[in-house]
């Protein structure tokens, strides 16, 4: 468990209120496995959509009845949020990870419902399935394409990027989106991550002033992506190729209704217009020391701010360089 994160001991259930509803996900970061705790950036993507649900890409109009598949879903904040604006949602994690993830959706599906019955109409579904990064079995399992694959603070060691591309790749169909949204803690892995996803994907940065004003930090990126055009036999057999062993199995952190193809009603990504006209600059490097990383002496700051506040100085503190 990385030291700086103030997942501390007594620190069981994080809450965020998610359009209009106070949600509660368990955790225990305590355990051996870092799927079990709640990080920051599921947290940041999911108050993304709440602020982009009316209009735009993610508008809930357009999520309803979207097939959507999470990779290392963790406590299972990222999913649970499409599932509320209608998305057909499979959040996936490595076995060890699975009980706790249902325990925590289905509370919350049950709260949402309880305190307001008539949601159920605009709820889409959401349930969980293992699913190893590179194994075959796992990825036939789910039924791929998807139309949407998320995946958020997946990103924290170089050995998983391999892995986790070539799932991202065998789960894509030509039309499907890919959202990642990450905490950048070595430059190393995140500049060798943006090379890796080049090859294979347009894509670009969300801007921070399309997330919400107060759950976002220079550090915690999200990037929107889709498949660069190529013929749609090369692509099938790409995948095809990636899935064929289990090469990647050993290293991951975690009839069928198909979407994300060629048949699909779903609007082209190769333009990149999801973010409905803002534009955001994809590069090596992100700042630390922002304006919001000032403390005014007697403020009272939220829970968000003080997770961040903590995760910064505990990163200063072990003289992690982020330029």
């Amino acid at each position: 468990m990385e030291p700086y994160r103030l997942n501390l001991p007594n620190s069981s259930a994080v809450t965020i209120e998610l359009l209009g509803h106070h949600l509660q996900f368990s955790q225990d970061p305590n355990s051996n496995h870092l799927g079990t705790t709640v990080w920051d950036a599921s947290m940041v993507f999911a108050k993304f959509l709440e602020k982009n649900c009316r209009k735009g890409r993610f508008c809930q109009s357009k999520l309803q009845g979207k097939r959507v598949i999470e990779l290392g879903a963790g406590c299972g904040v990222a999913g649970f949020a499409l599932a509320m604006l209608g998305c057909e949602v499979v959040a996936t994690d490595q076995k060890e990870v699975l009980p706790l993830l249902q325990r925590n959706l289905e509370r919350n599906r049950s709260y949402v419902l309880q305190m307001n019955p008539g949601f159920s109409d605009s709820f889409g579904s959401i349930k969980v399935a293992e699913l190893d990064w590179g194994n075959k079995d796992h990825i036939e399992a789910v039924c791929p394409p998807y139309d949407f694959i998320i995946g958020t603070d997946v990103v924290y060691s170089e050995q998983l990027l391999e892995p986790l591309l070539h799932t991202i790749l065998a789960l894509s169909g030509s039309r499907t989106t890919t959202v990642l949204g990450y905490e950048i803690r070595s430059t190393c892995v995140h500049e060798r991550m943006l090379e890796m996803l080049k090859r294979e994907f347009d894509f670009k940065m969300v801007p921070k002033s399309k997330m919400d004003i107060t759950y976002q930090h220079p550090s915690i990126q999200l990037f929107v992506m889709g498949l660069k055009l190529k013929p749609p036999e090369g692509r099938a057999a790409e995948r095809l190729i990636q899935v064929s062993d289990n090469k990647f199995s050993g290293v991951t952190k975690t009839g069928c209704k198909s979407g994300g193809g060629e048949g699909e009603n779903n609007e082209s990504m190769n333009s990149l217009d999801v973010l409905d006209g803002g534009t955001g600059t994809v590069s090596g490097s992100s700042s630390i020391c922002e304006s919001d990383c000032s403390v005014v002496r007697g403020e009272n700051i939220g829970d968000w701010k003080v997770r961040r506040y903590g995760a910064m100085a505990a990163r200063l503190l072990r003289d992690v360089k982020i330029t």
